[in-house]
């Protein structure tokens, strides 16, 4: 990862409270912050200037934190984003339907923010690993095409001078 990359994350949370601490948290640690108070929001948010990670609370009202995962599933530019979603401890099924629901991992509440701040450069990490495969990926097809092209010549090179040959041939 490029030292001086310093990756947007998007919190979505409702409680202002909530998201003036962790704004200020991971600000310190040196991401540039962005912050929605629904799924909603986020999503607006999005299009204006994407995250590289969106940290958002599960339950959330209209669109949950689920909702919201599915949401960025569903546009082919977001789709390997990494989403982490926040979870109280009281609701027993919660991790399973985020989980469920794409996200890449859960955090459940309360936590200690280093852990929170492991977990999302872990995720950053392997989102850069993605990018990367995908643009070796690119580069990989664009120098297949690049052969093919130049073996369909030399093979048309060839069907010439084959041609010229046998045309030389006395009858």
């Amino acid at each position: 990862m490029d030292p001086t990359w310093q990756p947007r994350i998007l919190i979505v949370d409702p409680k202002a409270s909530h998201l003036a601490v962790l704004a200020r948290r991971l600000g310190a640690e040196g991401y540039r912050v962005a912050t929605a108070v629904d799924g909603l929001a986020a999503l607006a948010a999005m299009h204006r200037a994407p995250a590289d990670l969106i940290l958002a609370e599960l339950s959330m009202t209209p669109m949950s934190g689920v909702a919201l995962t599915q949401a960025i599933r569903g546009q082919a530019a977001w789709r390997d984003m990494p989403v982490i979603l926040i979870t109280g401890r009281s609701e027993t099924g919660g991790v399973v339907r985020a989980l469920e629901g794409g996200a890449d991992d859960v955090v459940v509440k309360p936590f200690h923010f280093e852990v929170l701040a492991a977990r999302i450069a872990r995720q950053l990490q392997r989102a850069e690993g993605v990018r990367q495969l995908r643009a070796d990926m690119v580069a990989m097809d664009a120098r297949v095409t690049e052969r093919a092209i130049e073996i369909g010549e030399l093979k048309q090179r060839a069907a010439a001078a084959s041609a010229l040959s046998l045309a030389s041939l006395p009858l």
